[in-house]
């Protein structure tokens, strides 16, 4: 895959924080074109087998996830749930791992758990969603790539917007 123009060089291939939870094994998988939630079976008798491509969720302090089913010759059947694809923004692979390490905690923190009662993209009370001099598209992705996300954000791929209002 060297040279394609959505893998990053700076990274390599890593499996990053992966701790037993519930019947499984849960991680993320850093590669130097993806970064991925990932579960693996750990028990057995635990591991519910999906077809190849199908999704299951799972619920975590921070909210539910989709989990897409996969297979690998090597190590058997797996779920994965895309963090970051590609992973051109990151500028090293440190960079990178502790990202994916922060993610997979985040996961157990409630406090990043989207609100039931304001939905992405809402306004906040007393603030409106557009103005007569609101920004084009290009103008607001610049200010949220410029603007720090989040634990929640990059939970839920909040990853553009620009203010707490656009961004949920």
């Amino acid at each position: 895959m060297q040279g394609l123009a959505f893998v990053n060089p700076a990274l390599r291939v890593e499996a990053v924080a992966f701790e037993p939870w519930r019947g499984y094994w849960l991680g993320v998988m850093l590669t130097p074109w993806s970064m991925n939630l990932m579960l693996t079976p750990r028990d057995s008798a635990a591991w519910r087998p999906l077809r190849i491509g199908d999704k299951r969720r799972y619920t975590f302090p921070a909210g539910g996830f989709d989990f897409i089913s996969a297979s690998d010759e090597a190590i058997g059947e797996y779920l994965i749930c895309s963090l970051f694809s590609p992973v051109l923004e990151f500028a090293d692979h440190d960079t990178a791992r502790e990202t994916a390490r922060l993610a997979r905690q985040a996961l157990f923190d409630a406090t990043n758990a989207e609100r039931a009662d304001t939905p992405p993209g809402t306004a906040i009370a007393g603030t409106s969603n557009a103005t007569a001099t609101a920004p084009g598209p290009l103008a607001q992705l610049r200010a949220g790539l410029e603007t720090p996300i989040t634990r929640r954000e990059l939970l839920h791929g909040h990853l553009s917007g620009g203010s707490d209002a656009s961004r949920g």
